[in-house]
């Protein structure tokens, strides 16, 4: 979805974003997205993890 997204259009993302929520704004809905990302990628490590140890748990 996001793959053909340049530097161009990253530029008019950021223009929007502040336009619509402001400077004040913007600090906060970045280390909210930040720490929501980080979140989703340490449930989809522990999900991965998990399923490889049942993997070789079952191949024992």
């Amino acid at each position: 979805m996001f793959q053909n997204i340049g530097i161009p259009g990253l530029i008019i993302l950021l223009v929007i974003a502040l336009i619509i929520f402001g400077p004040a704004k913007l600090p906060e809905i970045g280390r909210a997205f930040g720490s929501t990302l980080r979140e989703f990628k340490n449930s989809a490590k522990d999900l991965m993890n998990t399923d490889e140890k049942e993997e070789k748990a079952e191949q024992k």
